[in-house]
Formats: C-alpha cells, sequence, structure tokens
C-alpha cells in the first residue's frame, strides 16, 4: 500500500482496504488531513480523524471484515463513485450494542474526490438500519 495511486479510482479501494485491515495510518497517505466529509454523524470530529475514528470503531467491534466493491466508476476531474456491501463478524462492542458474534453484512455507496492521490471530499451513504437489525439480540427487537 505504500506505492502512489495511479488513478483516482485506486484511492478509494485502497482506503475500503485500510477499513478491512484496520490500518488507520493508512490513511494518512490516502486522505487530505483536510477532508471535507458532507455526511458526518453529529458529534463526530471533522477531517482526517473523523474517518480515523471510524476505522478504529470498525476494528474494535468486527473481525474478518472485507469490502466488496459492486461498480466503480471515475469522472475526468477524479471523482469516484463506489457502490460497496461489507461483510464481518460483530466480536466487539459497536457504538453501544455489545459484541454478539454474528456475521453480519451491510451496504453502502461512497462518492469521493480524488486529487494529487488523496481523497480531498468524500459523500457517503451507509445502510446502518440494515447492520443494526442484524446485531440485535435473539428474542426480538428490544
Amino acid at each position: 500500500m505504500n506505492s502512489q495511486p495511479t488513478s483516482a479510482r485506486e484511492v478509494p479501494t485502497r482506503v475500503f482496504a485500510a477499513f478491512d485491515a484496520g490500518d488507520i495510518a493508512a490513511l494518512d497517505t490516502l486522505v487530505s488531513p483536510d477532508l471535507i466529509d458532507h455526511n458526518l454523524p453529529p458529534g463526530a470530529p471533522s477531517a482526517i480523524e473523523g474517518m480515523k475514528g471510524m476505522v478504529a470503531a470498525m476494528r474494535d467491534g468486527f473481525t474478518n471484515a472485507h469490502h466488496e466493491i459492486v461498480y466503480q466508476a471515475e469522472t475526468d476531474d477524479g471523482w469516484v463513485v463506489s457502490p460497496w456491501v461489507i461483510t464481518a463478524t460483530h466480536t466487539g462492542p459497536w457504538f453501544g450494542l455489545p459484541a454478539t458474534g454474528r456475521e453480519v453484512t451491510c451496504s453502502g455507496i461512497d462518492l469521493a474526490r480524488v486529487v494529487d492521490g488523496r481523497i480531498v471530499e468524500i459523500r457517503h451513504v451507509e445502510e446502518l438500519l440494515q447492520l443494526q437489525t442484524q446485531m440485535q439480540l435473539t428474542g426480538g427487537v428490544r
């Protein structure tokens, strides 16, 4: 992951791999320190620190994480769209939900603008209700 990406499309692909590996340090070369995230959750830190926090939360809450990029397209001005599906095992706490040991799947889509080999702006949607439903304890919804 140390070599310079050859296309804008390669940058989000490497970011997904960093999420899967829990590799927070990789973001320093793939994401601008001044990242503009248009979909920050309330109270989340901005810029690259917010993304680093999400990688840490994924690493601490899940094992065997794997992003599958369903489709990817790149525009001439550096925008990359990446619909994806992640599978993982819920083995640690995730935003207040204790580990269940369950295999989970979540889908989403990222729209990232890449400049000089780094993501500088991102919009993203994750199917978090889909994920939360899979992590609910047996016996019905609480």
